[in-house]
């Protein structure tokens, strides 16, 4: 059986087997091509990191050079920070929560790497103690926390460059020194300070970065306050080891009015108008104008212990102590109207019953004398005496008991002033002219009414005219504060 020769002789290959051969070999050398050009950057990124901070080529405790390679200038760490909400305001114990998203940049030499022509942009590390960080700290925190869910808030990028960007994600309290004496018109100005724990200027300066250091979320809520601005600046200190460099932030809050005013100014203007209705309730009704009374000034110095309970114990007066000490005053002041009305109702009730008794008297007195003339006119025909002189008698008792009783003006012809002279005197008096508080004040015959009607004029006009000091001083002084 005869069997055909595997690969045809030489010289003898047919145009369509040399074709096929010259496609088959270019296919070779594209894949080949191919899987040239397919890098896997993972693993450059990989072999990069190894290559920058394996073991003997980075030291993590040496700070980066400073202003172009230069061993002894400062390094230059630039710094700026996003504001991402801020949760409290606390007025008693002066301080504030805020988190934010801090980031700082500066350059490292050490950390230059090859880029591949662009293909990488940058490498990513979550583990900062690979490499120098600067010792900043938070001057004024009282305590603060990192975020870890679900993985920790934290990455650093190292540049082709070598630039090195550090980013993370806070939550701090910080301690806000306030000044209470607007209370609650008042503004307050909280700071958030960093610096350099160890490092001095010769060897680390913080700068503010150019552009925007400082971003703030645009939908930022406060309860209570509204951020109005925010201000950069340095403040760098000097201690016996040396000035330090150091960064801060002032964020200046104004307090909204309109929660106090409905719940403090409105209620207590209300307290004390409600303890002005006992000066129109009848003097009689004590039980009524008492409870009324007791009941509003327990009210007010329960607001008022509330107010005081929410804020710090200070050394001076605030405005809110002001209007609330004012307004306490003029309630106990109508309940001090209460007594003083009371006490002048049992002195009318005295008077009154003093001057029933006079009269009592005065008319029992009449009518002894009454009696005695009669007496002695039925004795005249037992005694002997001159009809002249009893006449006179009985004349001097009956007027003395007219006189008792009714009191006229009796003009006897003895008189040294005649008629006539007491019209010309009555020409030459000139008239009293009347006061028209007096007259007005004569149409309540007791005192104890009148005080009442004082009252309810003279407590309004006063605490009408307190008002317009109050708010005039304190909108004025806020608006200098401002200015």
């Amino acid at each position: 059986m005869a069997t055909l020769p595997l690969w045809p002789p030489r010289g003898l290959l047919s145009a369509a087997q040399l074709l096929a051969l010259l496609v088959v070999l270019s296919t070779l050398v594209q894949i080949s091509w191919c899987n040239q050009g397919k890098v896997n950057f993972r693993e450059k990124e990989k072999q990069v990191l190894d290559q920058i901070l394996g073991p003997g080529r980075y030291d993590a405790r040496i700070r980066p050079s400073g202003i172009n390679g230069t061993a002894d200038a400062p390094t230059i760490v630039s710094v700026n920070i996003f504001l991402r909400s801020i949760s409290k305001i606390d007025d008693y114990k002066m301080e504030y929560s805020v988190q934010l998203t801090f980031r700082e940049q500066w350059m490292d030499e050490r950390l230059k790497f090859n880029d591949f022509q662009g293909k990488i942009k940058y490498l990513t590390l979550t583990d900062a103690n690979r490499v120098w960080m600067p010792d900043l700290f938070f001057a004024n925190e009282k305590e603060g926390h990192f975020h870890n869910i679900i993985m920790p808030n934290v990455y650093i990028r190292i540049f082709p460059y070598g630039s090195v960007l550090y980013s993370i994600r806070i939550s701090l309290t910080l301690a806000c020194p306030m000044n209470l004496k607007l209370y609650p018109l008042d503004r307050q100005t909280c700071s958030l300070r960093m610096a350099s724990y160890g490092w001095t200027t010769d060897d680390l300066v913080f700068l503010w970065k150019d552009g925007d250091p400082v971003q703030v979320v645009k939908n930022l809520h406060l309860p209570r306050f509204t951020l109005e601005k925010f201000l950069t600046d340095y403040c760098n200190s000097k201690t016996n080891t040396g000035e330090y460099s150091c960064l801060k932030v002032d964020l200046l809050f104004k307090r909204e009015f309109s929660y106090y005013l409905i719940q403090i100014y409105i209620p207590c203007c209300m307290l004390v108008i409600v303890s002005w209705v006992s000066f129109w309730l009848d003097q009689n009704a004590i039980p009524a104008r008492v409870s009324l009374g007791v009941t509003t000034l327990l009210t007010m110095a329960t607001q008022t212990s509330g107010i005081n309970a929410s804020l710090p114990p200070v050394s001076y007066t605030k405005a809110i102590d002001v209007w609330t000490g004012v307004c306490l005053t003029f309630v106990f002041g109508a309940l001090l109207e209460f007594a003083l009305v009371n006490y002048a109702s049992r002195s009318d009730m005295h008077r009154e019953n003093m001057k029933k008794q006079r009269r009592q008297c005065e008319l029992e007195h009449a009518a002894s004398l009454e009696a005695a003339a009669d007496l002695l006119e039925d004795g005249a025909t037992t005694f002997a005496m001159p009809p002249t002189l009893l006449g006179r008698l009985l004349a001097k008792l009956r007027l003395k008991a007219t006189n008792r009783t009714t009191k006229p003006l009796v003009r006897h012809p003895g008189d040294a002033l005649t008629l006539e002279k007491v019209r010309q005197c009555e020409i030459h008096m000139q008239p009293k002219r009347e006061n028209c508080c007096r007259t007005w004040l004569s149409k309540f015959p007791t005192r104890s009414k009148r005080i009442d009607v004082i009252s309810r004029i003279t407590f309004p006009l006063v605490f009408a005219l307190f008002n317009l000091v109050y708010w005039s001083t304190y909108l004025f002084r806020e608006e200098a504060e401002e200015n």
